[in-house]
């Protein structure tokens, strides 16, 4: 049968989400090592989305397959028992065998947290990616609506980045201020490497009045890294959900309903 979790993590001691041959320390080999304890034999996961070194997760979804029965209580109790405390299993649920944590989603949403303060913070410091200057969110988010719909965002891929199509589809950015806090949201059917951080640090100079909103359509337009902005922190990134059609039953949050009827679409065809 195929198993789905809900994997929330702080990523601040790891070295990115996906297992290595080096034997560093990862998130998957940790949920990977809980879990085959619990299924009793060696469980191999699927992630909705690998994360960077030092990239925090809201809600991760992983599936596997198993032949051991248990319960949901006890798959989730089980396994958060033989895990570290900056990893945690929220939920699990049991779906059809044509499901893929990867394959099958149609959005993937990321925060972005930025603390804007003069002194950086000794409770979020692993947490936030601290700009001491002064930001001007609105034009950040002018900014950002030139990235929305369907572009080429070479610009904004590492340069080892494996994808095969440079193309995605952004349905949603938003960037709000609480006091010292700057949040940026972003919705997409899905993501290149460092995508969401060079996005991010191509609007920090908007933000601190270097460039005007205009310029971040000439970077998207020129298809070339070399121009866009730098690559912002991993500790204020955020895996924050994944929206799936829903004939997988699967729940997703209040964020993606508005985009669910566009979404409904073939994932194969838009990743």
């Amino acid at each position: 049968m195929r198993i789905v979790f809900g994997v929330e993590y702080d990523g601040s001691r790891y070295h990115g989400w996906q297992r290595q041959k080096s034997g560093v320390l990862t998130v998957q080999g940790m949920v990977e090592k809980a879990a085959s304890k619990l299924a009793s034999h060696a469980v191999a996961v699927h992630c909705a989305g690998r994360t960077d070194a030092g990239v925090h997760a809201y809600e991760q979804i992983i599936h596997f397959d198993t032949d051991k029965q248990r319960t949901p209580h006890a798959w989730v109790f089980g396994t958060n028992a033989s895990l570290p405390s900056d990893i945690r299993i929220t939920w699990m649920q049991f779906v059809a065998d044509d499901f893929h944590a990867r394959f099958s989603a149609a959005a993937r949403y990321y925060r972005y947290e930025i603390h804007n303060r003069s002194v950086k913070s000794a409770l979020h410091r692993n947490h936030v990616t601290t700009i001491f200057q002064p930001l001007d969110e609105e034009n950040m988010q002018r900014g950002a609506n030139f990235l929305i719909g369907k572009h080429d965002f070479s610009s904004f891929r590492a340069q080892g980045c494996q994808a095969k199509n440079p193309n995605k589809n952004i349905h949603s950015i938003s960037i709000k201020r609480s006091d010292d806090k700057i949040t940026l949201d972003i919705i997409a059917n899905a993501f290149l490497h460092h995508m969401v951080r060079n996005i991010v640090g191509t609007l920090l100079p908007l933000g601190r009045g270097e460039m005007p909103a205009e310029w971040v359509a000439e970077v998207l337009q020129a298809k070339d890294r070399k121009v866009a902005g730098v690559t912002a922190p991993p500790n204020g990134l955020y895996f924050k959900g994944v929206y799936y059609p829903e004939r997988f039953g699967i729940n997703t949050l209040n964020e993606f309903q508005p985009f669910a009827e566009a979404m409904e679409i073939n994932p194969l065809l838009e990743a």
